[in-house]
């Protein structure tokens, strides 16, 4: 069966500017803590902007170092669209890595893993497109922020 190999067309570039920590403690599955999204830029080839004052990344770190990333917030695109942004992956690595991160050092984004799968919708018919789309992610840390960039998965 012949059948086409998927492209990436990248997107966007995100720089998601969070608020400290919030941590739960100990959950069902594994430590649990909410982080703010408080702002942000958005810069690309497809989508502009900037990421709003909405939202929050809800995780849970399990016992073997696995960071679970479950985001959703709020992006405005440069002409006023408001698209809102799913965003589910991982994240790990080496444990000094993932150690030196939870001190908010910077660390090089290729000595661990951030990748994310990526929904995004919108009611406005400018940016209709993102509702047919599916995209992936690639991401890294900052101490007080997070950087992404997103591909579209075509």
């Amino acid at each position: 069966m012949e059948l086409p190999t998927p492209k990436l067309e990248h997107v966007t570039d995100l720089v998601v500017d969070l608020d400290p920590i919030r941590a739960l403690g100990q959950g069902r599955a594994g430590v649990r803590r909410i982080i703010p999204i408080v702002g942000g830029t958005m810069n690309g080839p497809k989508l502009q902007g900037k990421v709003l004052n909405v939202g929050a990344d809800w995780q849970t770190i399990f016992t073997d170092g696995l960071t679970e990333l479950d985001t959703r917030y709020a992006l405005e695109t440069h002409d006023g669209a408001t698209i809102e942004i799913v965003n589910y992956g991982f994240r790990h690595g080496p444990p000094d890595v993932i150690a030196a991160i939870g001190r908010g050092e910077d660390v090089p984004a290729d000595s661990y893993y951030m990748r994310t799968h990526a929904r995004l919708e919108t009611g406005d018919a400018r940016y209709d497109w993102v509702n047919r789309t599916l995209f992936a992610g690639v991401g890294a840390r900052k101490e007080q922020s997070v950087l992404m960039r997103l591909y579209a998965i075509m």
